[in-house]
């Protein structure tokens, strides 16, 4: 068998195990919108998460199928997926609202005030707002790095996802197929967070209120309707 093969239909069985599930792209939209450019970063950790979760599922399944109730634990994942998402909707709006009353107040014009001290007020400004965005894109890589985990432990169906494998003739075809499993979970991911973070940041940065409000909004409430489903329907 051709090894290309093995790898592509591996890195294709990834990218559509992503982007078909509603919940993956729930629990990452609102953190892409919030980090416009840097959106990437959250798919990459949210896709980094899912590995490590699927990876750990897996290793109790086969090591420890008899003394570990998998299935159990996989559908409490399922459920603590879905108050989680609900979770990252009611940030999302709270972001919102807050952002809207931070920039309700009065600005207030002299002619009198010193240029210096303007100056240094702008700079201590930024130097607080560059400061506080870093610290924000940290908390939110690791936001999403921890619900990727959690959508790795949630679901055993994720193991049909590695069916393929048995039918492969060799162990390289097997390894391969893995690979570019582990590589389309990152790439699809990724991208979508990269798209994303992009029209928020187009949006937003060409005065586009409206829209980039409304996209804001479609995120936060996207997240909380699916977390409603996923947590009633497991």
């Amino acid at each position: 068998m051709d090894i290309t093969f093995s790898m592509i239909a591996g890195l294709i069985a990834a990218m559509l195990h992503v982007i078909t599930g509603p919940d993956h792209l729930a629990a990452v939209t609102p953190f892409a919108i919030e980090s416009k450019k840097k959106a990437w970063k959250i798919g990459l950790f949210w896709g980094i998460g899912h590995l490590i979760g699927m990876l750990f599922i897996g290793v109790l399944f086969t090591i420890f199928k008899t003394l570990i109730p998998v299935d159990t634990i996989s559908n409490y994942s399922e459920q603590l997926v879905g108050i989680v998402l609900i979770g990252v909707g009611i940030w999302a709006f709270y972001k919102i609202f807050k952002t809207e009353r931070n920039h309700k107040h009065l600005h207030i014009h002299s002619e009198d005030a010193p240029i210096i001290h303007k100056h240094e007020h702008i700079h201590i400004q930024e130097h607080s707002h560059q400061h506080k965005h870093s610290a924000y894109l940290n908390q939110s890589n690791f936001a999403s790095l921890s619900i990727g985990f959690l959508h790795g432990l949630a679901g055993i169906a994720h193991f049909l996802l590695f069916i393929p494998v048995l039918g492969f003739e060799t162990r390289s075809d097997s390894l391969l197929y893995i690979g570019g499993f582990g590589i389309g979970i990152l790439l699809a991911m990724t991208t979508f967070a990269f798209v994303i973070g992009n029209v928020a940041s187009i949006s937003k940065n060409g005065h586009y209120v409206v829209f980039f409000k409304g996209i804001r909004l479609a995120g936060g409430l996207f997240a909380i309707i699916i977390g409603i489903y996923w947590l009633f329907s497991n």
